[in-house]
């Protein structure tokens, strides 16, 4: 099968196309025939073993993924697709069921074929939806859903969004609309009405106002892009208010240490945790119209050094998605 392999850390030259042996499905696994993927931060920082994050992360990343050189050749971790094959005790699954969903750190996903367990976070895709559509979903909402859900966000709360234009924060700015929360979200000017579009009460052109010098409160400040700081948002958030980063090791510090008094949290878990019902509920939302996954640009897996190199551009409104093979 086609696949895109890579051998050493480095830039996304690395990145080559090969032809491999195709994986054969486990007892509990499903073979699925991709038809779609994407190409997300996690492929990006994955590849280059976060050396763009410092030595000290570089050196935790490359203990997850091999020191030398990575463990697992093929990254990518969305895919939607159709089953090929199913092992003898998959009971939930057929072939020619159309699927979708995420491998995290099994990555695989920039392939042709992939094998994954049943009780993984693998699910039936939302009806009308195609391929191409229903790949993004997983990653960008995964990481939404488990930020929001960290700072126990309320109906009627109000919550600042701040990269509300990325995977992650197109996801969140609808997600906080389901869960009834106030939204406002901060952004370019190019992605203002987009923005407004996916819910947004109000939006913030970061270009032209700094939200934390006008004087509104928030019960939750949510950075999606890791570009903010509890430092910089503290007088922005009411007096129980909570900061919720994406990433950052100070992060980690500051969750210890603020939940040890009273008054404003930092909430920063890890490892995250991303549940295969979250693919059901997502599926639900999707087919009601309340949720769908904003996709940038669309590349063949044959220009994956190509979209790779934009999604490190942190410019993406959205999603970079790859097709693989067409329907």
């Amino acid at each position: 099968m086609k696949a895109v392999v890579y051998d050493r850390y480095g830039p996304p030259d690395v990145l080559r196309i090969e032809d491999v042996e195709r994986p054969v499905p486990k007892e509990d696994e499903v073979l699925v025939k991709v038809h779609a993927t994407t190409v997300n931060r996690l492929d990006v920082h994955t590849r280059e073993a976060n050396r763009s994050n410092g030595a000290a992360v570089s050196m935790l990343s490359r203990l997850v993924s091999g020191i030398r050189g990575p463990r697992r050749r093929i990254l990518g971790t969305e895919f939607a697709g159709e089953v090929e094959a199913a092992g003898a005790a998959v009971r939930d699954f057929a072939v020619g069921d159309r699927v979708y969903g995420n491998t995290g750190l099994g990555f695989g996903a920039h392939a042709e074929f992939l094998c994954i367990r049943e009780g993984a976070r693998i699910a039936t895709m939302p009806a009308g939806a195609s391929f191409e559509e229903a790949a993004p979903v997983s990653d960008g909402a995964f990481n939404a859903l488990w930020c929001l859900r960290s700072a126990e966000l309320q109906k009627g709360q109000r919550i600042l969004i701040y990269g509300a234009s990325g995977a992650i924060g197109t996801a969140a700015v609808q997600l906080a609309r389901y869960f009834e929360a106030d939204v406002t979200a901060v952004c370019s000017t190019k992605n203002l009405e987009l923005v407004k579009s996916l819910g947004a009460d109000r939006v913030i052109d970061y270009t032209k106002e700094d939200f934390t010098r006008n004087g509104e409160k928030y019960d939750v400040i949510f950075d999606a892009v890791g570009k903010h700081s509890f430092d910089r948002s503290n007088g922005s958030l009411k007096e129980n208010g909570v900061f919720v980063p994406t990433d950052g090791f100070k992060n980690l510090f500051l969750t210890l240490w603020t939940a040890r008094s009273r008054g404003k949290k930092v909430r920063f878990q890890l490892p995250p945790q991303y549940a295969k019902k979250d693919l059901v509920l997502l599926r639900q939302l999707i087919e009601t119209g309340r949720f769908h996954a904003v996709i940038d640009r669309r590349h063949a897996l044959e220009e994956v050094v190509e979209a790779t190199r934009y999604v490190e551009t942190q410019q993406k409104t959205g999603n970079v998605v790859l097709t693989v093979s067409r329907a």
